[in-house]
């Protein structure tokens, strides 16, 4: 598998450009944060509150252009809580919209890889699926970010060392000329 590092958390510069956006938005009450931690390393972490209609967390990096339209999905290396957590991506730069998203386990207090191929992502606005948005275009994604929204009220920590495009079998280059 061929990988394209997309954030290299281990830099102290690396989280700069993440920004939580949490229930609060609607009234909630959750709070979270994304930092860098001196054992080389981000943390996405905070509480998780179902007050007031609450009831999720997240936060996303500043729009760019991340050119993965020839990638396969994304990997993640993550130590986590034994919490779900979702990585979203967005093709527009906007703070409202459909996002895709992909869930994801974690082991408590265990480094793990994830694989999130891009088919794995659904379309989804304000918690609800979307069936009729255009499928997810690698090349166009703008915003990437973490959720979790998993019901269970409470302390969340999930540490990121990075995030990385993958790519399953590359193309084989041709030597004999021919399309």
């Amino acid at each position: 598998m061929h990988t394209l590092t997309i954030f290299d958390f281990t830099l102290p510069e690396s989280t700069e450009q993440w920004r939580p956006v949490d229930d609060v938005v609607m009234g909630g009450v959750s709070a979270s944060r994304m930092e860098y931690v001196p054992d080389g390393h981000a943390v996405f972490a905070g509480t998780l509150s179902r007050e007031n209609n609450g009831g999720f967390a997240s936060v996303r990096c500043a729009p760019g252009l991340f050119e993965l339209g020839d990638f396969d999905g994304i990997r993640l290396r993550v130590r986590g809580d034994g919490r779900i957590y979702r990585l979203r991506l967005r093709m527009d730069e906007g703070f409202d919209g459909v996002a895709y998203q992909a869930s994801f386990s974690t082991e408590d207090g265990t480094w793990i890889t994830v694989d999130l191929p891009f088919s794995a992502f659904r379309p989804s606005f304000r918690g609800r699926d979307v069936p009729n948005a255009p499928a997810l275009r690698p090349g166009s994604i703008r915003q990437i970010g973490l959720m979790i929204a998993d019901g269970q009220e409470g302390a969340f920590r999930l540490e990121i060392a990075s995030i990385a495009a993958t790519l399953d079998s590359p193309a084989i280059p041709r030597v004999d000329g021919s399309c």
